[in-house]
């Protein structure tokens, strides 16, 4: 009986004994459990975060390069008017410069020959001090002329100009006629009939005072039109042929960006 008594006394502390490490373990499991959740919450929250910061990067990348490429194109703009805007000073001093060299007409009735005479001369690129005996040529040229330094009405210009090409094809002032509306159409980004014009002042009329920049005004449009290797060729030939001017420098410019 003792033995039993015994017996059973002992198997109360055992029987305890085996069961304490079963529920530790299982409150470590769930422990572990919950950690293990909670962690993987954070990283979940962490990598929302950086989703979108990432999102946020991209979008602004996106704003600078669309800053960029507007102020890129306004800039461009930009030089395109302040190089026209030299371009017509320039002709305008020319014009002004000749006719203060002319002399005094010695009557009335020669006063419009003489004054078409300064204008013809700035602008007929061959350097000569005669203007054309034909008065309606001279008129015609004159009136072009004006509506592009006095008027401003540049689309008026390129019908005034084509106008005179094909009315007056043997005159002296054709190199001007054909790079004025060279200009007249690259300002309107009518690239191929701009195109054609210069390529008619640089192959046609070597002498003319408008062929630098016809030729510079070439590796402009094919720069436009990604044919750089073309652009370069033109620039290139525009240093080479016309060093010490202001063409060249415009042209290694171009080279250096």
């Amino acid at each position: 009986m003792r033995t039993t008594l015994l017996a059973m006394m002992l198997a109360v502390p055992a029987a305890s004994l085996a069961q304490a490490p079963v529920s530790n373990l299982s409150q470590s499991a769930d422990s572990l459990e919950q950690r293990l959740a909670t962690i993987e919450r954070m990283m979940q929250a962490r990598q929302g975060a950086q989703l979108d910061m990432l999102q946020q990067l991209s979008a602004l990348q996106q704003d600078v390069s669309e800053l960029r490429g507007i102020t890129e194109e306004h800039e461009y703009r930009l030089e395109q008017l302040l190089q026209r805007q030299r371009e017509l000073y320039q002709e305008i001093d020319r014009r002004f410069s000749q006719l203060r060299d002319q002399p005094a007409p010695s009557s009335p009735s020669a006063m419009g020959p003489v004054v078409s005479s300064g204008d013809a001369a700035a602008d007929s690129g061959s350097g000569g001090d005669e203007y054309s005996a034909n008065l309606s040529e001279n008129d015609a040229y004159d009136r072009a002329i004006a509506l592009v330094l006095e008027d401003k009405r540049y689309d008026a210009a390129i019908p005034a100009f084509e106008q005179f090409i094909e009315q007056f094809p043997d005159s002296s002032y054709l190199p001007n006629a054909h790079y004025w509306l060279g200009q007249l159409q690259f300002a309107e980004q009518a690239y191929a009939k701009a195109r054609r014009h210069f390529r008619t002042v640089v192959e046609e009329y070597t002498d003319s005072n408008k062929r630098a920049d016809s030729l510079l005004k070439l590796g402009v449009i094919a720069a436009e039109q990604d044919k750089n290797a073309d652009a370069k060729a033109f620039f290139q030939q525009v240093i080479e042929e016309y060093p010490d001017t202001t063409e060249a420098n415009l042209a290694q410019q171009r080279l250096n960006d």
